[in-house]
């Protein structure tokens, strides 16, 4: 086996065995939805750079991609378009957000066939919004009324989706009763104790949360895999009937939180958070706008987990949809980069991380940008190495089930 190999089953130690199977092969899909699940392996090749990304310290997602942008219902009901994936959430310097960010860029475009040369000019306008946004010291949003070109009409759209829609994708009728669907392949069965076990949790955090959803009851419970860096977690998706409205539902998703891939990597000392859940949440709602809907957190097991509603409205823009629409690509980075800024400057000043004045001054200082873009350049060519060398070690059956047990084993006999 790869040294590679070696350093990702590592990383992913302490997964759910059953499902890293879909992990991985999500990851041989292409080079970006590798890049997508090997967070931790990013943060340490980082480490060999430590004199390149000198930047103040901000709040940071952690995992910036261009797919851990899209559109949500905030708690004031109004859809948005902002950063939606906060599991890796630290303090950390502020050019760790960014070089993951443009390394995507370089990864996506090269996976869609679009030039390098869009690529590269791609990078540039994000970093050039991006500091023109820190200078002027004022964070913006995004919603149906302020969005430009291709991103209003896909929040318009967004607005028009229907959670009857969702529902039908999700559930299917049996003995008369709506219950969540084990067609849908995203959807595995929950051994019984544990489904009661789980339905009752959730039927105490609806009485006695204030960020629960009043009158409803618990009906049905899945096992649910989503993403690709948190596919191996441990993570439920909840059907909820109102007990006031005849046929209205709601879908909720419980998902375990554990330690940021970032924790190793960053100097930056840390707030005390009593468990990983209440870190996601609260960096959450420090950096985006406003916050989704039902966005809670509990213990359960002893694990800590993140509840939030699963809306309809909840999406992602289709890159492969408009690679060959330049405009619209140019609109879409433009408005990641607004978006990333804002998101420090709407967390600037708490607990370590750089004041307003600080990153103005960041962003008005124009000498550090092309160094960024060139590593992530020359980053996105050794992802596609990785990529090559992984897929090699994947189909001769390197992360298959054997091999990830017999690893676990091996682990815990030490």
């Amino acid at each position: 086996m790869s040294k590679l190999s070696e350093r990702i089953l590592g990383f992913n130690k302490g997964l759910l065995p059953e499902t890293l199977l879909y992990k991985y092969e999500a990851m041989a899909e292409n080079a970006f939805r590798f890049y997508r699940g090997t967070c931790s392996l990013f943060y340490e090749d980082l480490q060999a750079c430590p004199d390149l990304l000198p930047s103040p310290m901000a709040w940071i997602c952690g995992d910036l991609h261009l797919e851990n942008f899209g559109s949500y219902l905030g708690e004031n009901k109004v859809v948005y378009f902002d950063l939606n994936d906060f599991d890796e959430a630290v303090l950390a310097p502020a050019s760790y957000e960014l070089v993951r960010l443009l390394a995507s860029i370089f990864i996506a475009f090269e996976s869609l066939k679009i030039e390098p040369e869009k690529a590269r000019n791609m990078a540039q306008l994000f970093l050039r919004t991006y500091s023109a946004t820190l200078a002027k010291g004022k964070a913006c949003s995004i919603d149906p009324r302020t969005a430009k070109g291709i991103v209003k009409n896909f929040l318009i759209a967004a607005e028009k989706s229907k959670a009857k829609d969702l529902l039908e994708k999700r559930t299917e009728k049996k003995q008369q009763k709506v219950v969540l669907s084990l067609k849908d392949e995203r959807h595995l069965k929950v051994e019984k104790e544990l489904k009661n076990e789980l339905k009752a949790h959730v039927s105490q955090w609806i009485e006695n949360s204030s960020d629960g959803p009043y009158n409803y009851k618990v009906k049905s419970c899945v096992f649910r895999l989503a993403g690709t860096g948190s596919i191996g977690v441990k993570r439920y998706l909840f059907l909820l009937k109102s007990t006031n409205t005849h046929n209205q539902y709601l879908l909720i998703d419980m998902k375990q939180s554990l330690d940021s891939s970032l924790n190793c990597f960053t100097k930056a000392k840390q707030p005390h958070w009593n468990n990983n859940a209440e870190r996601i949440a609260t960096i959450q709602q420090r950096m985006q706008n406003v916050t989704p809907s039902l966005l809670s957190t509990t213990i359960f097991r002893g694990d800590s987990y993140v509840l939030q509603e699963l809306q309809p409205v909840k999406d992602s823009i289709k890159f492969k949809m408009i690679r060959d629409q330049y405009r619209d690509l140019y609109q879409v980075i433009d408005d990641m980069a607004i978006l990333t800024a804002s998101s420090q400057l709407r967390s600037g000043g708490i607990q370590g991380s750089a004041t307003i004045d600080d990153l103005a001054a960041f962003g008005k200082d124009n000498t550090w940008q092309e160094q960024l873009i060139n590593y992530a350049q020359k980053y996105s060519d050794q992802v596609n190495h990785y990529y090559f060398h992984y897929l090699l070690d994947y189909r001769a059956g390197k992360f298959n089930r054997n091999e990830i047990v017999s690893d676990i084993l091996e682990e815990s006999n030490k």
